[in-house]
C-alpha cells in the first residue's frame, strides 16, 4: 500500500517543487530542477496508481467522469499547510500523477526580482498586461505576487479566473473574488468566466491562462471596455507573444485585431528560471513596455521579431529591459555563469552579449572609482 502523506510529507521537507507518481519507477521528487528518487522499498504498481487517484479524486462524480470523459484531470487539493496542484492523465492506460507543490506563503513581490515597472503598470484603470514563460518559469508566481501587492496597496475589486485555484488570497485593501475553471466548478472555461466578469463590477480580471481565440477575443473586449486585464501565455519571448496572440486569428481579422492590441496592450513580462551558482533559481526577466515605438512595429503588416527587439533595446528609460541586458547583469553580478549565459540566447548574439558586459563592468569600475 503507497503512503501518499508520507511522500508529500518528505517533498514538503525537502522543499520539492514537483511530484511524480508513474506506474513501474519509484516516485520522483524535482528539487531544484532535479529529478531525485524517493526512497521506497518497490516501484509503484498499477494498484498503487488507482489507490492514488482514487486518493485524489475521493469519490467526486465530476471529477471522475471528466476524467473517464477527457483522460485527464486538473484539480487543486490541500496538504498541511500547502496546496497542491494536481494533474491526472493516462499512460498505458493507466492513471499517472504530476503535482505541484504550492506554499501558502507568497514570497514577496521585491524578493522574487520581477522589476518594479510591471507592479507599477497594475496602477493602469484599463489596457492588457500580460506574464509569459516556458512550463516552470514562475508565471503563477509572479502573478499572484502582483495580486497580493494589488490587494495591499490598491482599492479595487479584483476577479481571478484559475484552473484550477492555487494561491488563496484574503481581501486587505482590495476585494478579491477566485473563481475555479472546469466542470462542476465556478465557471465552465474561462472565455465564460471573462464574458461574465462585464457583469461584476470588477476593475482589475485576472485570467490564469489565456490559451485559446475565444479566450484572447474576451480578454481584448474586457481590456476594451475600461478593465485592467492581466493575464499569462505560454511564450518564451516577448515577441513570441505579440505573435502567438495575433495567430489566434484568422489571416483575414489579423490586421485589426493589430490595431486593437496595439492600442490596449502595456507591457509584457518574459520570464526564465535559472540555477545560481549558490543553488537557488533566479529569475531572468525580459520585459516590453507597449510605446508608439512598439504600438507601430505591431501594426505593421508583418512583425518582425527583430524589430520589437531592437526596440524593446532602445526603450531602457521608459522601463524596458531586454533578455541580453538581464542575463549580462547576472553574470557581471556573479550569480551565473559565462557557460548559463551563453546557452540563454542565440549564436548570434554572442557578440552582443559579450559587447553588453564589457559595457556593465566599464560601467561599475567607473561608480566604484567616484564612490572611493
Amino acid at each position: 500500500m503507497i503512503d501518499i502523506d508520507r511522500i508529500l510529507d518528505v517533498a514538503k521537507q525537502k522543499d520539492a517543487s514537483d511530484v511524480h507518481l508513474i506506474c513501474g519507477i519509484k516516485p520522483m521528487l524535482r528539487i531544484r530542477r532535479d529529478l531525485i528518487e524517493y526512497e521506497c522499498d518497490a516501484p509503484l504498481t498499477e494498484d498503487d496508481m488507482y489507490e492514488v487517484y482514487d486518493y485524489f479524486v475521493r469519490g467526486n462524480v465530476d471529477k471522475d467522469r471528466v476524467f473517464k470523459e477527457t483522460k485527464k484531470l486538473d484539480t487543486s487539493f490541500e496538504f498541511e499547510d500547502i496546496r497542491l496542484r494536481v494533474n491526472i492523465s493516462l499512460a498505458n492506460e493507466i492513471p499517472i500523477l504530476t503535482m505541484r507543490l504550492i506554499k501558502n506563503e507568497l514570497p514577496k513581490y521585491e524578493d522574487l526580482g520581477v522589476p518594479d515597472i510591471v507592479r507599477r503598470m497594475t496602477y493602469q484603470p484599463q489596457g492588457l498586461i500580460l506574464v509569459t514563460g516556458k512550463t516552470n518559469s514562475g508565471k503563477t508566481t509572479t502573478l499572484n505576487a502582483l495580486i497580493n501587492e494589488i490587494n495591499e496597496n490598491q482599492n479595487k475589486k479584483i476577479l481571478t479566473l484559475e484552473n484550477p485555484v492555487e494561491y488563496k488570497h484574503k481581501s486587505k485593501k482590495s476585494v478579491i473574488v477566485q473563481k475555479e475553471i472546469g466542470a462542476g466548478r465556478d465557471c465552465l472555461s474561462y472565455s465564460d468566466g471573462v464574458k461574465n466578469s462585464l457583469r461584476e463590477d470588477c476593475d482589475i480580471l485576472v485570467i490564469g491562462e489565456i490559451r485559446d481565440k475565444e479566450t484572447m477575443e474576451a480578454a481584448i473586449e474586457t481590456a476594451e471596455s475600461g478593465h485592467l486585464v492581466i493575464g499569462t501565455l505560454h511564450t518564451k519571448s516577448c515577441a513570441e507573444t505579440i505573435d502567438r496572440m495575433v495567430n489566434f486569428y484568422e489571416i483575414r481579422d489579423q490586421q485589426q485585431v493589430k490595431y486593437l492590441i496595439s492600442s490596449l496592450l502595456k507591457l509584457v513580462i518574459s520570464q526564465r528560471l535559472l540555477p545560481s551558482k549558490k543553488g537557488d533559481l533566479v529569475l531572468v526577466p525580459e520585459v516590453m513596455v507597449v510605446d508608439n515605438i512598439v504600438s507601430g512595429i505591431i501594426r505593421k503588416e508583418k512583425i518582425s521579431v527583430s524589430e520589437i527587439e531592437d526596440a524593446i533595446q532602445s526603450n531602457l528609460e521608459k522601463g524596458s529591459i531586454g533578455l541580453i541586458n538581464s542575463i549580462a547583469e547576472l553574470f557581471v553580478n556573479d550569480v551565473i555563469t559565462l557557460e548559463q549565459a551563453k546557452a540563454q540566447i542565440e549564436e548570434k548574439n554572442i557578440e552582443t552579449l559579450n559587447r553588453t558586459i564589457m559595457q556593465l563592468k566599464i560601467k561599475r569600475e567607473k561608480e566604484h572609482k567616484i564612490n572611493q
